[in-house]
């Protein structure tokens, strides 16, 4: 008899229940209504800008001359002009809604910072309150990253679609009536 003995090779990952864990923390969340009062202001703030760039809504210009701005005016590259229109408007959407509330703040808090680094930095740190400056300082930028970060965190809370499927995952399958012979 030999002294080896053949041990199993490791078991291979579930990729399945891998990516399952990781998208359930994705939509992970509490309970907590103050989160949902951020989370729903937030929404609302920047679907309506992204309403206005997207669709023309609220006085805006509307998807093709936002575009001609953002790379005519501000020389942005089309994608990255396409990429900070759907995250005003899909971010907003998402955060009114609770759904992928992580992936809809971090948009939202990319494209802040793209704004602070391209063109509200220049301008000091106050917006514009009495006409005096020529742009608008980062301070509404910093309120913004301060409350995508904190969404990013503590994810959608309550009453929002990311709660319903943190819910859901959280109870256990149901049960059979059916007798067994």
């Amino acid at each position: 008899m030999s002294n080896y003995t053949k041990k199993a090779a490791p078991a291979a990952p579930n990729l399945t229940e891998e990516s399952g864990k990781m998208i359930r923390k994705l939509y992970a969340t509490d309970d907590n209504i103050a989160t949902v009062i951020l989370r729903l202001v937030l929404g609302v703030v920047f679907f309506a800008h992204g309403a206005q760039k997207m669709l023309g809504w609220f006085g805006g210009y509307g998807f093709s001359a936002t575009i001609g701005f953002f790379t005519g005016m501000m020389h942005i590259p089309a994608p990255l002009a396409f990429l900070a229109i759907v995250a005003e408007f899909f971010g907003g959407l998402g955060l009114i809604l609770g759904l992928l509330t992580r992936i809809a703040a971090f948009g939202i808090g990319i494209n802040m910072i793209v704004a602070i680094v391209t063109v509200h930095s220049a301008f000091g740190f106050f917006m514009n309150w009495t006409g005096a400056q020529k742009g608008e300082g980062i301070e509404y930028h910093l309120l913004v990253l301060a409350m995508v970060v904190f969404l990013m965190i503590r994810g959608a809370g309550a009453i929002s679609v990311d709660r319903a499927l943190t819910v859901a995952a959280a109870s256990p399958p149901p049960q059979s009536d059916l007798a067994h012979s």
